[in-house]
């Protein structure tokens, strides 16, 4: 058995970043976007497949973040274009959209089903096509932090009430991609690479003590939640970091604070991990 993988995001080519720009400025339409799309996804998987991998995807090249685009797909979610930027990475500001709750969380249809369908059609009998999205528990910290608690709960009666659909949406999107033919499925999760951190961890979540505590094993809890509904033999792996904006973090810790339950107690397939230098520590938490 082959033990050797990638996490999935590719740096987008210079020809993706321009038509990105030339869509934002509406000098070319959505079709014509897809197109570059499709051709630099295209010559991706042909890469991977030339380096002798065994799993494809599409480079995240449709979207704008790794983890705010799938949030979209959903019912209940907004955003807008931020102005000066939201998000520190070592020291620079991330321009990402901001992104709230408006309304009742639920899925339909996904956008990223049909995405994952356009790589599903390059499988051959040595690759098969895996999709990467942002962790139940990634979902559930963005929109309950210290930030957006506020405005999440002008919507919702109470944090339960805003976890139960939370998972129910997840579990929707899970199962209508799989009956797209899925079978690889990876969370992304850069909630733990924040909690390794203690003083991050009480900034980013506004809280503190037996309270913090608490919402990392709720946070590990959804994970497991929607793990335990979701068909059988479905793959279901995590992968884990410490933020990566033009190759810069946004979080430093060894995994010491979060081994028992991130190692202990998520119930996933397989874990990929940053490891083995300063900012994240050695393997000894393993």
């Amino acid at each position: 058995m082959n033990r050797y993988d990638f996490v999935g995001s590719f740096l987008r080519p210079e020809r993706l970043k321009k038509a990105r720009r030339d869509f934002e400025n509406n000098t070319i339409n959505a079709e014509e976007l897809k197109k570059v799309e499709d051709e630099c996804i295209i010559e991706l998987i042909t890469k991977i497949k030339e380096l002798g991998y065994h799993t494809i995807t599409d480079g995240e090249f449709r979207r704008s973040t790794w983890h705010l685009d799938f949030m979209w797909g959903f019912n209940g979610v907004e955003h807008k274009k931020t102005i000066e930027g939201n998000t520190t990475f070592d020291g620079e500001a991330a321009m990402i959209d901001d992104t709230y709750v408006t309304g009742k969380i639920s899925c339909d249809h996904h956008p990223f089903v049909e995405h994952f369908k356009f790589v599903k059609q390059f499988e051959d009998e040595k690759t098969v096509a895996k999709q990467t999205i942002p962790s139940p528990g990634q979902f559930y910290a963005y929109f309950t932090g210290a930030q957006l608690l506020r405005n999440t709960l002008s919507i919702y009666e109470s944090e339960e009430a805003f976890a139960k659909d939370v998972v129910k949406a997840y579990v929707e999107f899970i199962h209508e991609i799989y009956d797209a033919g899925c079978r690889i499925l990876q969370f992304d999760d850069c909630v733990w690479g924040g909690m390794v951190n203690p003083q991050l961890a009480c900034g980013l979540t506004g809280r503190k003590g037996t309270a913090l505590e608490e919402y990392k094993k709720r946070l590990l809890e959804l994970n497991n939640e929607v793990v335990e509904a979701s068909p059988k033999d479905l793959e279901i792996n995590t992968h884990v970091c410490r933020g990566n904006y033009h190759s810069t973090f946004f979080s430093s810790g060894a995994y010491d604070g979060v081994a028992n339950l991130l190692f202990g107690e998520e119930n996933v397939n397989a874990y990929y991990l940053e490891y083995d230098d300063e900012r994240s520590g050695g393997f000894k938490p393993l």
